[in-house]
């Protein structure tokens, strides 16, 4: 065999048997920003099955541009502990007390190594069309590849089972919305439905942003903004301190429940 049929079929083999043994999983995160990642990585290093379907080519969300396009990013004190524990570096800002800046390029691939190291699995170029639901539960994910839903042919998805989803999807909250638009369920919201993002409002969506992550019906989570579009909490810009703690409360939550 020739070293480039050598390579192709190292590649195929490798990526196929990676993607079978991950069709049926403990927990599936959907979008791979900075509060899947982090939430990935407890999960994984306590031992259970975890993947990130990302639509994009490269995971890591809203970090990498940084604020417009100036790739510096800001944090809070209350998480630099996580910062720490992916070994990702920052430096206080003068006239900011308990505020610190980084480089959001190093914060990106950081928490990207990190989870992978823990054992989680990125699976990248991958969109969520719909979601698995049975007996009443959340059950997993359908999916396809990126550029056949970009270009909408006409190729039918694959599934993945997971005993837990989890909505990363920032902003438009995708995964939830498909959740009460398809299968009609009544979220754990004032309302029962998606109540929608308010605008900038930094302290304020700080907080919201982990008080809003939890689990919205049974073996369905939000964190990160998703988390924060669904139960209607402001927006934040920049800093990330509160996507890293809800991150880190999310992970948490499900190891405990998958614990038992």
């Amino acid at each position: 065999m020739s070293i480039e049929n050598v390579i192709s079929s190292a590649i195929v083999r490798s990526f196929c048997g990676k993607l079978d043994d991950y069709l049926n999983i403990d927990v599936a995160l959907v979008g791979g920003g900075p509060s899947a990642l982090v939430a990935a990585r407890e999960i994984a290093r306590n031992g259970f099955k975890t993947a990130i379907f990302e639509r994009k080519l490269a995971p890591g969300g809203g970090t990498w541009g940084g604020g417009m396009l100036f790739n510096e990013v800001v944090v809070q004190d209350s998480a630099t502990a996580i910062l720490d524990d992916f070994n990702i570096s920052y430096k206080p800002i003068a006239d900011a007390d308990g505020y610190y800046t980084l480089d959001s390029v190093e914060m990106a691939s950081g928490l990207i190594f990190g989870a992978l190291k823990a054992g989680a699995k990125i699976f990248n170029s991958i969109s969520v069309e719909d979601i698995v639901f049975k007996e009443g539960k959340v059950n997993g994910l359908v999916i396809n590849w990126t550029p056949v839903e970009r270009l909408q042919m006409h190729v039918d998805p694959l599934t993945v089972i997971a005993s837990v989803v989890v909505d990363g999807t920032g902003h438009p909250s995708e995964i939830i919305r498909l959740a009460t638009e398809k299968a009609q369920i009544k979220l754990n919201t004032e309302t029962g439905k998606i109540l929608g993002e308010k605008p900038m409002w930094v302290d304020s969506g700080e907080a919201s942003t982990v008080t809003n992550t939890r689990e919205y019906f049974p073996g369905l989570y939000a964190c990160g903004m998703s988390a924060n579009n669904t139960a209607g909490g402001y927006r934040m810009g920049p800093i990330f301190g509160g996507m890293l703690l809800s991150g880190q409360k999310v992970g948490r939550m499900i190891v405990d429940k998958l614990k038992g």
